[in-house]
């Protein structure tokens, strides 16, 4: 399925989980000659029409990517922001400073899958531009790990990303998803576990795409799996490529052309679809999103290979997992917006025969994991989550210790009630821990990172914001110890508020960075997101989707009355969602902040379902068809917000060519407007990546250098000066 979490959540967080080496080569490939000023952006009168609202739109042009005069334009603005970013004071001390963060060779492992007694895992490991998969002996002994797939094996270049794996219920087999340049575009070849060589022509192709994702689950012998499959060939026009995604099956050892077709004719044309195989291999379950607002339905395939369905998008079913004793466990929303746990015998798969095992509480129920005899259940509250447990009929067995503040996920079984999981917070990197259902304990595995820096001395202030309509809003603020508030500290503000996405804690070198130069670092947990539940999602979507805007300013309005800083020394940064949220941010009240780095982001709200990507997205934004949503698309819609003589802050905008999520034209358009438009001298920058997408696959190199030019850009806008971290004199050693 589309993994909009974990993607916008890299670009928004930038995890210690994606280390990267040095390199001396800028990300951008534009030609780097000096220009003074930013070059001109020609108008071409464009209007459009909406329900009888004509839209001026004189930068229309700029959407042909493939277009000569784009290309110039393109290139010219490249050029403009590598004279500005490359001689700015202090940039070489901080590429250091990044580097040697972002290069830190503690590897960080993801992923954590067992099948049949094996462990697979994703591994992170500096000087590798991608992480790989390995096959572990032993979360608590490294020492002999496998590696299995290596994409830099596949290609040298840096530029292929293993994207997703699936093993055998045995484990003798693995089906590894890999695409290149940030495309998504995953082909799927299948590996043996025992040599580590892929099947000879085992190969099909794009199982995973940017727009709908992909999934793929195995046959219980091995022989074959079931699979998401995009229109191939002329099967539809060129326009329908990106849609329609359906449920095929292939055999090993027969040619992809002749794969069957098994579920999906009748979805819907922006269905994204997830599959999943029961423990004992007899039942096949299939989660269909109708795009990415938030609703599923549920379908079932039982031993005898009949499909039937379980749920619908109005039942507000919008997870599920096989349990070890016949039944499928269901994460509902119907009538508990917070959510609550049903079970449902696999011998009678309807939802008038499914009991509630967790009953809606106080806390958001974000996922749930079922082991011989216990439920294990992931909740939130506003962002940290807890890792909460029953046994299979609802009785409360306790929570598992975990670090306060923190995140959890990623569980694992380990025996019968045993499990391997995730822990994390602000100040501790993550780590695999082993919770012993016997004796009610936790060990750290050999499975966990260390850290460059030394954050024993920040401290963690969970405040609430009040938002223009009362509601309280979540806001993380990260400082160190005795940090003066006189509103004279630089600071950098976060967020997204989007997708039932929540925004958990989580370890992160440059946050770490940014403390470490004296910077006070700060997390929205704005509405959009599922940090209270589907209200609070409901409440951020849609034609509430200005809420999540008033949350973000009123986020930033706390930092400067609680004198943390103040507006001219108030950066504030997102990506994708988030990237909206810094151009209604920038547009709505640019006199709040000293600085914005907007990132991959959307811009243009009344074109942007014009796009593959932005087709899925109407269910979470709305669509211009409607008349109500077009009225609120068209009073937030950064692009149209732009306003003549304003005296905006420095902006720099990110896009990638390969985005197959957010075209970059949004980032164009945008550019071209403010630069148009505002009466300040603070620069309004573009850096356009000719080989990178959305960030997924982003080489590690290029994150490097992404990150010297917003943090240069940054220090420079808000006045700031690099100071080498204090040397720490080292303990003596033993003798």
């Amino acid at each position: 399925m589309k993994l909009k979490t974990a993607l916008t959540a890299a670009v928004l967080t930038l995890p210690l989980a994606a280390p990267a080496a040095p390199a001396p080569a800028p990300a951008a490939t534009a030609p780097r000659k000096a220009a003074s000023k930013a070059p001109a952006s020609p108008k071409k009168e464009t209007v459009d029409t909406y329900h009888g609202t004509a839209v001026k739109d004189p930068y229309q042009w700029l959407e042909d990517s493939s277009d000569a005069q784009v290309k110039q334009w393109n290139d010219a603005q490249n050029a403009y922001t590598r004279a500005l970013l490359d001689k700015l004071s202090g940039r070489d001390a901080i590429r250091q400073r990044v580097s040697e963060l972002l290069s830190w060779k503690s590897p960080g492992y993801g992923g954590l899958h067992e099948a049949g007694g094996t462990l697979f895992a994703m591994k992170a490991q500096p000087p590798k531009q991608q992480s790989f998969l390995v096959v572990l002996d032993s979360v608590d002994d490294t020492s002999k790990e496998r590696v299995l797939v290596d994409p830099m094996v596949v290609d040298a270049s840096g530029h292929t990303t293993i994207d997703w794996y699936v093993p055998t219920l045995d484990g003798k087999k693995i089906a590894v998803s890999m695409s290149k340049n940030g495309t998504e575009s995953g082909d799927v070849t299948v590996y043996d576990v025992a040599t580590g060589k892929p099947l000879p022509n085992e190969t099909v192709p794009r199982v995973n795409g940017g727009t709908a994702g992909g999934s793929l689950t195995w046959t219980a012998d091995g022989k074959g799996y079931f699979y998401t499959r995009y229109p191939r060939g002329e099967e539809r026009p060129e326009a329908d490529r990106d849609f329609f995604q359906q449920v095929y099956f292939h055999q090993l050892g027969t040619p992809t052309e002749k794969d069957t077709y098994v579920l999906g004719k009748d979805f819907p044309r922006i269905a994204m679809t997830e599959l999943d195989t029961s423990h004992d291999g007899q039942h096949i379950s299939a989660v269909v999103a109708n795009g990415d607002g938030g609703e599923y339905m549920l379908y079932l395939r039982d031993a005898a290979g009949k499909w039937s369905q379980v749920s619908k998008f109005e039942d507000k079913v919008i997870r599920a997992r096989f349990g070890h004793d016949g039944a499928m466990y269901l994460l509902s929303r119907k009538d508990a917006p917070r959510g609550k746990v049903l079970r449902l015998p696999l011998a009678t798969p309807t939802l008038d025969k499914a009991t509630v095992v967790v009953p809606e509480g106080e806390a958001s129920i974000q996922g749930f994991f079922p082991t011989k005899s216990r439920l294990y259940v992931s909740e939130q509250l506003g962002g940290p989550s807890q890792l909460r447990m029953v046994d299979l009929k609802g009785k409360a067995l306790g929570m598992v210790p975990t670090l306060p503040v923190s995140s959890v996920g990623g569980l694992v079984s380990q025996g019968d009630d045993d499990v391997l999981f995730i822990n994390t917070s602000f100040t501790q990197p993550m780590a695999w821990y082993r919770y012993s259902a016997k004796d009610n304990s936790v060990k750290k595995t050999a499975l966990a990172r260390t850290s460059p820096l030394d954050l024993s001395d920040v401290e963690v202030v969970r405040a609430f914001a009040t938002s223009k309509d009362g509601t309280k809003v979540p806001v993380s603020i990260l400082k160190k110890k005795g940090t003066r508030l006189n509103g004279n500290n630089p600071a950098l503000l976060t967020g997204y508020g989007g997708f039932n996405i929540s925004i958990s804690p989580n370890y992160n070198t440059l946050a770490g960075f940014w403390l470490e130069q004296g910077g006070v670092f700060a997390v929205a947990n704005l509405r959009g997101g599922s940090e209270f539940g589907e209200k609070w999602h409901a409440e951020g979507s849609l034609t509430n989707k200005q809420n999540v805007f008033d949350d973000f300013h009123a986020a930033a309005k706390l930092l400067v009355d609680q004198k943390y800083t103040q507006p001219k020394k108030l950066a504030i940064q997102g990506g994708s969602n988030g990237g909206l949220l810094m151009g209604a941010a920038v547009t709505q009240h640019p006199e709040m902040y000293g600085a914005v780095v907007a990132r991959v982001g959307i811009y243009d709200m009344l074109r942007v379902e014009l796009t593959p990507n932005g087709q899925f997205n109407i269910t979470e934004y709305g669509t211009v068809k409607n008349p109500e949503q077009f009225k609120a698309l068209h009073a937030y819609s950064p692009l149209h917000n732009v306003k003549d003589g304003t005296a905006y802050p420095s902006v720099l905008f990110t896009s990638g060519a390969n985005d197959p999520r957010v075209d970059p034209f949004h980032s164009r358009k945008m550019v071209a407007r403010m630069q148009e438009a505002t009466k300040a001298k603070n620069p309004i920058l573009l850096r356009a990546n000719a080989e990178t997408g959305h960030g997924a696959g982003t080489p590690l190199n290029a994150r490097i250098e992404e990150e010297v030019d917003v943090y240069s850009f940054v220090f420079n806008a808000l006045g700031m000066k690099y100071q080498p971290p204090a040397k720490k004199v080292a303990a003596p050693k033993p003798q």
